[in-house]
């Protein structure tokens, strides 16, 4: 019996010696350990939401700005109960005191709960005035886009990621999402067993690191400009949807960027996702006629023609296997120089063109350009739009490339190939930001992808199609623009569909020495469905604006010799009216003439005997007022008679009678078989 007291004794003595040794360890070893997982179950981390960057224009104006918003929460242990005492808070946040607050405020079991978020800076001051306790603040970013949806495209919005962190998407925001959003802080303090935080003092705080600002290149008066312009023009046009892009040349800044239809960034949930790509990065599009300038200056600066070399195949249609290539108006200009081919923008001259290339030579230039890559722009969701590889081009697909059909690129990467040529063949980088956080962001060099030579030759031509082309009449007075118009189908199921284009115009100005070069586009016009009448229109309507707004005037030579020319006319009209006022016998001649255009009508006679007369007709009034200036200057020169002057005038009549005699001569051969034809 004692055996077994003593055994249980040992057994508990151990027991005691394992407790003992236990609870060193923990009390001792382990106390650190202990002492942070207890911290980690009684407090509450919550994260403070640093200050996103402002994106800002070149002027410095905030495209983008962020603004410190509240939440209201309550702590139910400290506020008070009567209604009166609180009361004041509900005009400022523009609310009514409920049922269900009441009811929160007075259940035990509720701590602390959310009032209200969305509070301002000056609501929240306002709150604070009255110093009603259990009011707790917690602070939060909205971000604010001051003009809306003008530059949505370029901007992009700041939404939550997964987790409901703020996160920036496309455009500017998504791409330089990391650089704006900063370094968010934290709010440490006591918590709850349900992990609620309790609203007390002492909780720490850890400071957030505002994010970087940006400093874009865009000039927000070209900005403003654009968009109204192309709303304008989509509206003037009823086209579907449109671009504008304006870039320096030189160094690849974007100065303004739009896209319609498009949303606003503030209120982006409430719009089709599908608005949110910008189709001028995102979007490939078959650019026409513009492009023919891409092909014509690789064939320039691989020196396969020049600028004076004659189309061989331009005096018809083209026949490629099944397919036959005709001219956009279906006129064809027989041995044209290249100049002409761009002027009169001939498909079949470009297939000549890209015949003197050759396949391999052509895909190095468009590789060259940048074009089947991205531009290396700074927005996100930027698209390559590659090429097909080179064993997939075919000679009709080599053909149709020639004039801008059968290749499809991005609005951007077009305008980065034409920015080429206006900057003496040195292909740049786009590009949108210039400073972050004041220091300088750096800049790719540039590829030199034609000759300088080549460069300025195809300026030139291109300066010569705006000056002769199809849209002449629209150019502004007195600038030299180098520019050219672009109408292309839209490729529907496999053909293409003759009744929807998209046209569009590139150019650069002012040639010599370019500030801009600008691309317009716009999708399925209804008013016309050439570039030439629509697209080219809106980009030098809205050049005239850019003019204005760098101080550019038109050139004094360009106009003086417009209004000389103007004058010239003007004088030459002077002249057929006094002829007609003092000269009797220029009234006879006119008067015949008339009843022999009518006899004409009446006789029905044929295309050639029209021709004979009118060219009759045209003769005899110049010879007149030919003799009548030959009679005012001999009186000018002499009031005394002279044998000379006898004779100036003499022969001046002698012509006239010459012609008399063969003018009467004509019309019987015309006339009197025809009389006498109604009379057999």
């Amino acid at each position: 019996m004692k055996k077994r007291y003593l055994f249980i004794n040992i057994g508990f003595l151990f027991l005691l010696i394992l407790l003992v040794l236990r609870l060193g360890y923990w009390q001792i070893i382990k106390t650190a350990d202990l002492s942070t997982t207890a911290k980690s179950q009684r407090l509450s981390s919550r994260k403070i939401p640093s200050l996103r960057g402002e994106i800002k224009s070149r002027d410095g104006f905030a495209l983008a700005t962020s603004l410190t918003q509240y939440k209201l929460l309550v702590d139910t242990r400290y506020f008070p109960k009567n209604q009166k005492d609180f009361a004041p808070l509900f005009p400022i946040l523009g609310t009514s005191i409920s049922a269900n607050l009441i009811y929160k405020i007075n259940d035990p079991k509720t701590v602390w709960f959310p009032l209200t978020d969305g509070i301002n800076e000056e609501q929240k001051l306002q709150i604070e005035r009255y110093k009603i306790p259990g009011l707790e603040w917690e602070s939060g970013i909205a971000r604010w886009y001051p003009e809306a949806s003008i530059s949505a495209h370029l901007l992009g919005f700041m939404g939550q990621d997964s987790e409901g962190n703020p996160k920036g998407y496309f455009g500017l925001e998504g791409f330089y999402n990391r650089e704006l959003s900063g370094r968010p802080g934290k709010m440490v303090g006591e918590a709850d067993v349900a992990d609620r935080p309790i609203l007390i003092d002492g909780q720490q705080i850890i400071p957030d690191f505002p994010g970087a600002d940006l400093q874009t290149s865009i000039e927000r008066p070209i900005q403003y400009l654009a968009y109204q312009k192309l709303k304008d023009g989509l509206d003037r046009y009823q086209a579907v949807s449109g671009t504008v892009t304006v870039m320096e040349p030189a160094t690849g800044r974007i100065l303004a960027m739009i896209a319609l239809p498009d949303y606003d960034a503030n209120k982006y949930q409430e719009y089709d996702d599908s608005l949110y790509r910008n189709p001028i990065i995102a979007d490939a599009y078959e650019p026409g006629s513009t492009f023919k300038v891409i092909v014509m200056s690789a064939a320039l600066d691989s020196q396969v023609l020049d600028e004076n070399t004659k189309c061989t195949i331009c005096m018809g249609p083209v026949v490629i296997g099944d397919a036959v290539i005709k001219t956009w108006n279906e006129k064809y200009y027989p041995n044209s120089s290249m100049t002409e081919v761009i002027q009169h923008s001939d498909n079949t001259g470009m297939v000549f063109v890209g015949r003197k290339l050759g396949k391999d030579k052509l895909l190095t230039y468009y590789d060259k350009f940048g074009l089947g890559h991205e531009t290396g722009v700074d927005l996100q969701e930027e698209t390559e739009s590659r090429l097909r590889p080179a064993k997939d081009w075919y000679e009709l697909d080599v053909a149709a490339s020639t004039f801008g059909q059968g290749i499809a690129i991005t609005p951007l990467q077009m305008l980065r190939a034409v920015s080429a040529i206006a900057n003496k063949g040195v292909l740049v980088t786009p590009s949108i930001v210039d400073r972050v956080s004041g220091k300088p962001v750096t800049k790719k060099s540039g590829i030199q992808v034609i000759s300088p030579l080549a460069a300025a030759k195809m300026a030139k031509m291109m300066i010569n199609s705006v000056d002769r082309g199809e849209a002449r009449w629209a150019k502004p007075a007195g600038f030299v623009i180098a520019g050219k118009t672009g109408t292309a189908q839209i490729p529907v199921s496999g053909h293409y569909d003759k009744t929807k284009t998209i046209v569009s115009f590139v150019g650069f100005a002012p040639a010599d020495n370019p500030r801009f070069a600008m691309l317009v586009t716009l999708r399925e016009p209804k008013t016309s469905p050439w570039g030439s009448e629509t697209a080219a229109p809106l980009w030098f309507d809205l050049s005239r604006d850019i003019f204005r707004y760098f101080g550019l005037s038109p050139d004094k030579t360009i106009i003086t010799n417009m209004i000389r020319h103007t004058i010239s006319v003007k004088h030459a009209l002077d002249g057929v009216r006094q002829a007609i006022i003092t000269q009797p016998n220029f009234r006879i001649h006119f008067t015949l003439s008339l009843i022999s255009v009518i006899s004409g009508f009446i006789l029905q006679i044929d295309h050639w005997e029209w021709i004979i007369l009118v060219f009759v007709i045209v003769v005899g009034l110049v010879i007149e007022m030919i003799n009548t200036a030959i009679e005012s200057v001999v009186d000018l020169v002499s009031s005394e008679w002279r044998m000379s002057a006898k004779t100036a005038k003499d022969v001046a009549a002698g012509a006239m009678l010459v012609y008399a005699v063969g003018a009467i001569i004509v019309a019987g051969l015309l006339f009197i078989p025809k009389i006498l034809w109604l009379y057999i």
